[in-house]
């Protein structure tokens, strides 16, 4: 992995629910509940496929309450992990904060804690990172780490009318809003394609790959 971070490394984290798989309110405790969204795992993999790693930050109060435990946990990623291998995507690893919020930790979203561990031990400048999740929660921890946020409509935002929408992201002025991560996963690879091809001092045509400028 020391060749990619010699060159700036590419990473992208991930909310979880409402990101990947269908948000619940009483929290995803088990494999067989987590239904993953139409096109998420498909997103991933185009994403790695270009040369973007990824990297799962999630909340998981559900441990400090009881709800479930570690292998429940590590279950649930591990046919995470499994969805994602059947459509050639991964993740390269899985942050997660166990605590409840009356436990006062530094690692629970928004708080940057977790944020700060991921830049830590993939050696990358948070301000060159993109954050995407389905919540306030996420786009507020993205401000909060210096990672450039992003929203899917795919979570519990995706039942808010403009107005309301647009009056919770006053928030976060710079956050970016796109229909679900196949629709974030285009536009960051055709931006870096752009952005590659006007380094090199060459036109972007509409028939060049996704691929074809890593």
């Amino acid at each position: 992995m020391r060749a990619d971070h010699a060159h700036g490394m590419k990473l992208v984290i991930l909310g979880r629910d409402g990101t990947l798989n269908r948000y619940r309110d009483d929290h995803v405790k088990a494999p067989e509940e987590l239904d993953p969204l139409p096109g998420a795992m498909e997103a991933v993999a185009r994403l790695n496929h270009t040369g973007w790693h990824t990297v799962l930050a999630t909340n998981q109060a559900g441990i400090g309450r009881g709800l479930l435990d570690m292998a429940s946990l590590n279950a649930v990623h591990l046919r995470l992990n499994q969805l994602l291998a059947e459509k050639g995507g991964r993740l390269d690893a899985a942050f997660f904060c166990p605590h409840t919020p009356e436990e006062g930790c530094d690692c629970r979203k928004p708080l940057p804690g977790l944020i700060q561990q991921i830049g830590e031990r993939f050696d990358v400048e948070l301000k060159d990172v993109h954050m995407v999740g389905a919540s306030l929660t996420d786009l507020l921890t993205a401000q909060n780490a210096g990672c450039v946020p992003h929203l899917v409509l795919t979570g519990p935002f995706g039942n808010l009318g403009t107005e309301e929408l647009a009056n919770l992201l006053v928030q976060v002025p710079h956050a970016r809003v796109h229909d679900d991560l196949t629709s974030f996963a285009e536009t960051l690879i055709q931006e870096e394609r752009r952005r590659v091809a006007e380094a090199r001092g060459q036109a972007l045509t509409p028939d060049t790959q996704a691929g074809d400028l890593n």
